[in-house]
């Protein structure tokens, strides 16, 4: 469908299209994060937007948007002489989360820089979106190397290109917004403080509406031509007011109250830096101008807290982002309000969105028009393909029904102990996975180790390996003057070493005789700090737990996180301790895991006292205890080279030492929980292979003891 979903179209979401038209407002908000479950018409309502933005003025031909009016100095397409210009819709740009570092910045022609002197220089993404809309998808799922592009040029205005001293500056002021599902992972903090809102969106659970969106969508889907032309006028009022907002802008006063009520928001919930102040103080502004107004009042304030500081303010690593209400009240009525000026003319109003919703008049929605609003988001639908009444599967704290029989009593879930730095864990060998920061990989930015012949379009110049291989044919190429004369066959491409992100899928024994409720808090604190530092490393996680007759999947392998962590935290325990079960499950998640993304490696923290009092898989040779099916389950993952760790958490005077018993068989080393702490093991994790020789020496005493 080549017509775009009408802005004003979309059901509810009154923060969400609040947030957008702020920004179109006030470009120097700073942009928007939009965090929700999927279907949520993220993507829908963002991408309507630039249909709502003032066309921009460029100068004729130039391909980095230049204004007319102030052209860049620097414009590689330059020097541009001041003059009129020519008028074109404001543009918005999507940057895939697979696209390459040359597709963002723009590509160099090393090959006619090195040979010609001339900076052939091809724009990227962010020449594009320059004076427009950055609009990134599932931008908390964008390699590092992109956000680290994007911070640069977010902070500075202008992207830079460099190639082996060829350098190549525009400028790359853009609005810059986000869309995100946060069970696929959070965002790095530098970049989240780099959106000026964040809203959070779900989808509605009250019938009527849901109807309503289903009901719109289909009409689009019908005759999106028809639908858009029942739209018009709406689009139109909302386009005019956006203009007539901006133009009243510059006469909006910032009161030295409101500049007290955002400084004491900003202090209250104890934000870093003083991006959150001065972003406040944009959005309030913003939002009188919206109004109408030409002063700031409290409500304004109260309305620019509720979507600047969420996503700023201080929590812990798997704490939701979110702000209390209540708190921001207290703290703004500390504060008396200036005199009021008089009330605009009120806005005219449609109905709500419970019409028929096939177009604009009585039936559908009037304005599109979002009101300031304090309570939770309204609800729409994604794209074509959400299902708006499909039951929501996602939720986190939903309960998770046990397929494991107890086969004693179960305990409640205990609260895990205090996080803690922990050492290191790393898969042996050098990879070739998604970018991270666990374990050494082949990656395209990192420390050069080498050349090689290019494959494809050449990105990293090798330029010692180029003048090498260039340098034997120059009189036969018949060089005359300083420079070299370089061949397309000459070039060479740099080979770097960095790192990876690792699948870790933790194994966790939840039997009974893990279940003393100290005991299991210390375990749950262990596993809480690993996944801490899974979070840091950019890794995938996976939560297998087993107890009484089985093993269960809690979590599948995820980049989110909080929902492993979630589902730690509730984690029952009681019963046998079927450990081969555990370890087999594991085995088969690998296996599938490993067809999916064969490049993303993994690494098994088993954690458990060692014991094994159930079979718990079926299939087993007559007589084998369950110790001997343990110990055969270890060995076959031990056999396909999966790097594991086993985490003792065996306590007391006594130490039957089953858990180093079962890191030989898994070729592991095992580690005690106090020794997991960073500050008191040296040198688990180069390998976690090779730090267990002396483990595979154990004696034939501890053997029949176990």
């Amino acid at each position: 469908m080549s017509t775009p979903y009408p802005f004003t179209a979309v059901v509810g979401q009154t923060d969400l299209r609040l947030a957008l038209l702020l920004n179109a407002v006030s470009p120097a908000v700073g942009g928007v994060l939009v965090r929700g479950e999927k279907g949520t018409a993220k993507s829908t309502a963002v991408r309507a937007l630039s249909a709502l933005l003032p066309q921009v003025d460029v100068v004729p031909g130039c391909r980095f948007s230049c204004a007319p009016g102030a052209p860049d100095p620097a414009c590689p397409d330059g020097p541009h002489e001041p003059g009129a210009g020519a008028a074109r819709p404001a543009r918005m740009v999507e940057l895939p989360v697979g696209a390459s570092e040359d597709r963002l910045v723009g590509a160099l022609d090393i090959e006619r820089a090195l040979a010609e002197g001339v900076k052939a220089f091809e724009p990227g993404l962010l020449a594009d979106a320059h004076r427009g809309i950055l609009y990134v998808d599932e931008v908390n799922l964008l390699h590092d190397h992109l956000i680290d592009l994007l911070l640069d040029a977010a902070a500075m205005g202008a992207s830079y290109v460099e190639r082996e001293g060829v350098s190549v500056r525009h400028a790359a002021r853009f609005l810059l917004v986000g869309t995100m599902n946060p069970e696929e992972g959070e965002l790095r903090p530098q970049l989240l403080d780099r959106f000026g809102l964040t809203v959070e969106v779900a989808a509605s659970r009250e019938p009527a509406q849901r109807v309503e969106v289903v009901r719109r969508r289909l009409a689009y889907e019908d005759d999106s031509e028809a639908f858009a032309i029942r739209w018009a006028d709406e689009e139109h009022e909302v386009r005019a007011r956006v203009v007539a907002a901006r133009a009243l802008l510059p006469q909006v006063s910032l009161g030295d109250t409101a500049l007290l009520q955002i400084a004491a928001a900003c202090a209250g919930f104890e934000v870093d830096g003083m991006r959150a102040d001065i972003v406040m103080a944009r959005t309030a502004t913003a939002l009188a101008a919206w109004a109408g107004r030409t002063s700031v009042r409290k409500e304004d304030v109260r309305q620019a807290a509720l979507l600047a500081l969420p996503h700023r303010r201080r929590r812990n690593p798997f704490d939701a982002p979110g702000l209390d209400e209540e708190m921001l009240d207290r703290i703004l009525d500390g504060f008396p309000d200036e005199e009021p000026e008089p009330e605009p003319d009120p806005e005219p109003q449609g109905p709500d969105d419970g019409g028929d919703g096939d177009g604009g008049g009585p039936d559908g929605d009037g304005g599109g028009v979002p009101p300031q609003h304090d309570g939770p988001p309204a609800q729409d639908a994604d794209s074509p393909e959400a299902a708006p009444d499909a039951p929501d599967t996602s939720r986190e704290d939903s309960p998770q029904p046990s397929p494991q029989g107890s086969g004693a009593a179960e305990q409640a879930p205990v609260a895990a102990a205090e996080p803690f730095r922990t050492k290191v864990l790393s898969v042996p060998g050098l990879g070739e996975g998604a970018a991270g920061r666990r374990s050494r990989a082949r990656t395209a930015h990192g420390r050069t180790t080498g050349s090689q012949r290019p494959r494809g379009h050449l990105t990293k110049l090798h330029l010692a390996a180029t003048v090498h291989a260039a340098a034997p044919h120059q009189k036969a190429r018949g060089r005359a003057g300083r420079g070299l004369v370089i061949r397309k066959d000459d070039l060479r491409q740099a080979t770097r070493e960095g790192r990876e992100g690792n699948l870790v899928l933790f194994v966790v024994d939840a039997s009974g005789s893990m279940a003393a409720r100290q005991r299991m808090s210390a375990v749950k604190g262990a596993v809480m700090s690993l996944l801490l530092d899974a979070y840091q490393r950019r890794d995938k996680v996976g939560l297998i737990t087993f107890r009484g007759s089985g093993a269960e999947l809690a979590l599948p392998p995820t980049s989110s996180v909080d929902a492993a962590a979630a589902r730690l935290e509730r984690l029952p325990t009681g019963g046998r301790t079927p450990l081969a079960a555990g370890l087999l499950k594991a085995h088969e998640v690998l296996r599938v895991e490993r067809l999916r993304d064969p490049s993303r490696r993994p690494l098994l923290v088993v954690v458990t006292d060692g014991r094994a009092t159930s079979a718990g898989v079926p299939g087993g040779r007559p007589g084998d205890t369950p110790r001997e099916l343990s110990g055969r389950s270890a060995r076959l993952l031990a056999s396909e080279g999966i790097a594991s760790v086993v985490v003792d958490c065996e306590s007391g005077p006594v130490r039957l030492g089953l858990a180093g018993v079962l890191a030989a068989d898994l070729g592991a080393p095992a580690v005690t929980l106090d020794g997991l702490r960073a500050d008191s093991l040296a040198g688990l994790v180069k390998n976690v292979r090779t730090a267990v020789t002396h483990t595979a020496s154990l004696d034939s005493t501890s053997r029949r003891a176990a």
